[in-house]
């Protein structure tokens, strides 16, 4: 089991930058993939950014790339999601997710709130 512990969010406005981390512990070895995902009111969870843990490949949605960058570090077991240029659309919780196996998302943190204002 890992455990998951977001922070960072806040409000900024729109143009501005935040960073979020997430902390993982447990069975942290055994990670295949972290995610970031969020959540708008009255929407649908959507897939944010993700990255490998034992390589260094990184994938993210069409609506942030250039703008968020996600990365990782593994002798902190901690993932952090760089976000710039944040936009009012980009309002949301940002929720941190881990895939121990490579087949699905099975560990999820509380979740961070991230507000642009325009």
């Amino acid at each position: 089991q890992v455990q998951l512990v977001e922070s960072g969010g806040g409000l900024v406005q729109a143009g501005g930058s935040l960073r979020l981390s997430c902390a993982a512990s447990g069975r942290t070895f055994s990670v295949y993939e972290m995610g970031w995902f969020r959540q708008a009111p009255g929407k649908e969870r959507e897939f944010v950014a993700a990255i490998r843990w034992s390589v260094w490949r990184t994938y993210y949605a069409d609506s942030v790339k250039g703008r968020f960058t996600i990365s990782r570090d593994n002798a902190k077991n901690t993932v952090y999601l760089q976000m710039n240029s944040l936009k009012p659309e980009d309002t949301a919780v940002y929720y941190c997710a881990a895939d121990p196996r490579g087949e699905s998302y099975e560990n999820w943190g509380q979740g961070t709130q991230v507000t642009v204002s325009s």
